[in-house]
């Protein structure tokens, strides 16, 4: 362990957190360096739920996407507000080079609670047009194999509204 640095978490140790964690009980699978998590989620008494899949590679970010229903189909064809990607939809949640996600973190404490947020502002967003859940989010560019990535800092961004978990709360 590094002085000043909490310890890094193993996948095992998200996937029995996770396992546990009434926020997001569901089923998944674990490997030997990453797991997969499927679960239901509901923002509010009031909202729908949703089915999130989060995917995880040790030694990187968790990944975010809506499995059901389908949130193209909610937007009525609306191009979706603060995601990496439309389809499979993947959530932005947070800014991995703004520091809100850090290897000692768990997934079930953290990253749950900003997917759950950002389904709040989604349905939000669902009912005015206006994405209310502040933040920014890195232009997309593609990659030498023609895949679509977040651009790295010091290149130009542009500065759309997301989501911030630091300020939400």
């Amino acid at each position: 362990m590094r002085p000043g640095l909490p310890a890094r978490l193993t996948a095992a140790q998200q996937y029995f957190n996770l396992r546990i964690s009434p926020l997001c009980q569901g089923a998944g699978s674990l490997r030997p360096n990453g797991l997969t998590w499927i679960f239901d989620l509901r923002p509010t008494a009031l909202s729908r739920v949703y089915r999130l899949r989060i995917e995880y590679q040790q030694g990187g970010t968790p990944q975010v996407f809506a499995v059901a229903p389908d949130l193209i189909e909610l937007a009525g064809g609306r191009k979706l507000p603060h995601v990496y990607e439309q389809k499979p939809t993947r959530l932005c949640l947070y800014r991995p080079a703004r520091s809100k996600w850090h290897l000692g973190l768990l997934i079930s404490q953290t990253v749950v609670q900003w997917a759950a947020l950002w389904l709040f502002y989604f349905e939000e967003w669902l009912a005015s047009d206006e994405w209310a859940g502040g933040g920014e989010h890195p232009p997309v560019t593609k990659s030498r194999r023609g895949e679509r990535r977040p651009r790295r800092s010091g290149t130009s961004r542009s500065e759309n509204k997301g989501i911030d978990p630091g300020t939400a709360a």
